[in-house]
């Protein structure tokens, strides 16, 4: 990888990077500010154990279905414009999610956040290649994106537990609303704009293969954890291996490519996307079990539940801003390691916490958001710096699309595999009415909402059963972060300090 350093920023440069903060602050809060208002959106639309799940991803899938054409739409029709557009879409979706009435029509709107965030991060990273192009300067303010990406993400519990309890849960989707103003106002005269005149006309075939592609195999997943694993799961799955091989394919014969599969020859920047999945795989799906089981298992308000997350955010915090400072001196591959495997105590003390160890539990995700603290920030500038600039909203869309993906993934991969534990270990209790009784087999949140109708020790096994699922979720994820953190010693280890 050759990088060249050029014209340095100035302060037009660094106030359009904090301007970006703003959006970029927003999608990661998007994507857990609903983590802590789940209970109480629950007792108002009443979703299925099926829709909750949907509820929470099926924004960050539409996310990460979209991220690679939106970030080659933006190197098409300006990365500003995009940005913009995008903007004004995320405050309208935002409004219609906050006073959605029914479980259906918030799953709908989530979606079209999805969308609308596609266009939204692509656009962040891209124009900050665009903004920074002296190396070391690029790999500052990609550590501050990251940073600010990892602040939104966990202050999204923390806000969001203080809005349900001030307010009610669809407040937490209205903190959009002054965001894209800011942005709207300020963007025309702190942000360059860049579109690649060479880059062609977008492909559409290339943008269907690619939704065909992803999306039948998140589905794949979502039903298998729902109906086992049957015919329709494995022809899911085919499907989608079917689309994804006729898509690489396509782009290797087009000259104007949706995505510029030639970059995964880059060994830095193909090993640094699988540890960007696998980590986010990893915190997606904890968040979502530990902010369950403070509220549902120790009893804690959203509120006082979201301030329990504070420690596990100051650690993200800490990382994201310390890493890059650290692999400036240190090879960025070892500081990924070493920090990825100081996530697996965390990983540990979930796999090990009881009904009543919210210390425990909130110390281990203390040490699982330290590592995507690193991972982000490093994994990050090394995915983009691969990149020539004209294709760095490509790059860009790569590196979100598997963040995206992998907070989706660890969201339905562990959630189910927890739910499968629960589903497995409760059992309809006799003497009670037969919807009660399903309610306590479908969730924990289930058996709590008819808790003064069954005996008391039926709702503490459905807390124990609940808990255990968070065990095994949290054993299997971190055997997949031991697995990474290797391969950051063997596969990132050539990677020259950060500026070098």
């Amino acid at each position: 990888m050759t990088e060249v350093a050029t014209r340095r920023a100035g302060a037009r440069e660094w106030a359009g990077l904090g301007l970006l903060a703003l959006p970029t602050v927003l999608l990661g809060l998007d994507l857990t500010v609903l983590y802590l208002a789940l209970p109480s959106m629950a007792a108002d639309l009443d979703p299925s154990a099926a829709q909750a799940l949907w509820i929470m991803d099926a924004y960050g899938f539409l996310v990460a279905g979209l991220l690679i054409t939106m970030g080659t739409l933006g190197d098409r029709i300006g990365r500003r414009r995009l940005l913009l557009i995008g903007m004004k879409a995320f405050a309208v979706v935002s409004v219609v999610a906050a006073f959605a009435p029914s479980a259906e029509l918030l799953i709908v709107a989530r979606a079209l956040l999805g969308i609308a965030g596609a266009t939204l991060m692509p656009s962040t990273l891209s124009l900050i290649s665009n903004m920074f192009t002296d190396v070391r300067q690029r790999a500052v303010a990609i550590g501050v994106w990251a940073t600010m990406f990892a602040l939104g993400m966990a202050a999204g519990p923390v806000l969001g537990g203080a809005l349900v309890d001030r307010f009610w849960w669809g407040a937490a989707f209205l903190v959009a609303v002054p965001v894209a103003a800011v942005v709207l106002v300020a963007a025309k005269a702190l942000l360059p704009e860049f579109a690649d005149a060479r880059a062609g006309r977008l492909d559409l075939v290339s943008v269907a293969l690619s939704l065909a592609a992803i999306l039948p195999g998140v589905y794949a997943v979502k039903h298998a954890a729902t109906h086992g694993v049957d015919t329709s799961t494995a022809f899911l799955l085919a499907a989608g291996a079917v689309a994804g091989v006729t898509f690489v394919r396509r782009q290797r014969r087009l000259v104007s490519p949706l995505l510029d599969v030639t970059l995964f020859a880059d060994r830095a920047f193909s090993a640094a996307l699988t540890v960007l999945l696998i980590g986010l795989v990893g915190v997606g799906g904890t968040m979502y079990l530990v902010t369950q089981y403070l509220q549902l298992v120790e009893g804690m308000s959203p509120f006082t539940a979201g301030l329990w997350m504070g420690p596990p955010a100051l650690a993200m915090f800490a990382a994201a801003v310390g890493a890059p400072l650290v692999a400036r001196r240190v090879r960025p591959g070892v500081v990924m390691g070493v920090t990825l495997a100081l996530s697996v105590i965390g990983y540990a003390l979930l796999a090990t916490a009881g009904t009543d160890d919210a210390a425990a539990v909130v110390a281990g995700f203390a040490f699982v958001y330290l590592g995507l603290g690193a991972i982000a920030a490093l994994g990050t500038d090394m995915v983009v710096g691969a990149a020539p600039a004209a294709r760095s909203g490509s790059a860009a869309a790569l590196s979100e699309t598997v963040q995206e993906l992998g907070i989706a993934l660890g969201v339905t991969l562990l959630g189910s595999l927890a739910t499968v534990v629960y589903t497995t270990r409760v059992a309809a209790p006799t003497g009670v009415a037969p919807e009660d009784g399903a309610l306590v087999t479908d969730s924990l949140a289930g058996a709590l909402s008819v808790a003064d109708r069954v005996p008391a020790e039926v709702v503490r096994d459905a807390q124990d059963a609940f808990t255990t699922g968070v065990n095994l979720a949290s054993a299997v994820a971190g055997a997949a972060i031991v697995a990474a953190s290797v391969l950051c010693f063997v596969a990132l280890r050539r990677a020259r300090p950060l500026g070098q």
